[in-house]
């Protein structure tokens, strides 16, 4: 089945959303149990951490902790955001630097200043966007990021989406509170869908939609360790307490070039596989035996498999015995966490 598809369902009474590319399953939000990023606390200190740097909040929702401390006394009262999903029995990881996003608009209290996406280079078209910004957020201290999909959308569609984040912000850093509390909830997987899977797609959102579009057997695979590869290989992805390992194996191919070949299809292939199992943190790649002088190709093939990933990734490099090392945000709630 040509072409992309957005379905809009539930699965075992998680919301949850998937985005199917040509047939494939590329991308899947499931709700979670812990406090999904973008969620906004006002929050106590309590607890410095020093040897870390840190230190340990009070949030209705159980402990977090904030990083790169200066100047908090235990006691005092801030406003935090969650960053990211913490691994079990950890605390919740949250920053002081506010973010309010939305489809067309991310609003940045901490930030000044108005900006257009970098893939927009459309000079015209940059300047089209950078009046709607500065009339929507005229007398705004706040900064403001438009972002990529602004390119096809009409002004009023940008304006009324500045304005609601704007508005947002405002209220929210204006807040009077005292006690800890939940501010604002981060958003759910059909909220996220709108908000950052904005090429043209075909959705669906009938109950069953999972069942009839391929979702269902495509988790089967998720669920699992193995991925296929192009050419009968494989990749095999364990996550573990300390780390995600991912092992290439060549399968049949007995060439000389087996290795390289099944290399290369792990460095497109990887960021999918990850970002549709919710895995992050520390991953090492346990790659297929291949010439040193290939690990430069390799590693461009995979910079570039990276870069249009939602996650942020980080290319860490060669270990002694050569294996190769990322670090990714744990943006995602791990699917063998929720999908018993």
């Amino acid at each position: 089945m040509k072409g992309r598809t957005i379905i809009l369902d539930h699965i075992q009474n998680r919301e949850a959303a998937a985005l199917m590319v040509d047939g494939k399953l590329d991308d899947f939000l499931i709700a979670g149990d812990a406090p999904p990023p973008g969620t906004i606390y006002r929050a106590r200190a309590d607890r410095p951490v020093k040897g870390q740097g840190g230190m340990f909040l009070s949030t209705p929702d159980g402990p977090a902790f904030l990083r790169q401390v200066k100047g908090l006394a235990p006691g005092a009262q801030l406003l935090v955001q969650v960053g990211g999903y913490a691994e079990p029995g950890k605390a919740i990881p949250v920053t002081s630097r506010l973010l309010f996003k939305s489809r067309y608009a991310i609003v940045t209290p901490d930030a000044p200043g108005l900006n257009v996406s970098r893939s927009i280079r459309d000079e015209g078209v940059r300047d089209r966007l950078l009046e709607i910004a500065h009339d929507a957020m005229d007398g705004s201290a706040f900064g403001l990021i438009l972002r990529s999909c602004c390119a096809d959308a009409s002004a009023d569609e940008i304006a009324e989406d500045i304005a609601a984040m704007s508005a947002l912000a405002a209220q929210i850093l204006d807040d009077p509170g005292s006690e800890p509390e939940t501010l604002v909830e981060g958003d759910g997987p059909h909220a996220l869908a709108w908000r950052d899977w904005t090429d043209p797609a075909e959705i669906v959102t009938e109950t069953g939609g999972f069942a009839t579009h391929g979702v269902l057997d495509a988790l089967e695979t998720a669920r699992g360790i193995a991925e296929p590869l192009p050419g009968g290989g494989h990749l095999y992805v364990q996550p573990t307490r300390a780390l995600v390992a991912v092992d290439v194996n060549t399968g049949a191919d007995t060439s000389l070039a087996a290795g390289q070949k099944a290399n290369f299809a792990c460095a497109k292939a990887l960021p999918r596989a990850l970002r549709v199992r919710g895995l992050g943190g520390q991953i090492t790649l346990d790659l297929a035996p291949m010439a040193k002088k290939d690990r430069r190709g390799f590693e461009s093939a995979l910079r570039a498999a990276f870069r249009a990933d939602s996650e942020e990734t980080t290319l860490a490099g060669w270990t002694p015995l050569g294996h190769f090392e990322l670090q990714r945000k744990r943006g995602r709630v791990p699917l063998a966490e929720v999908l018993k």
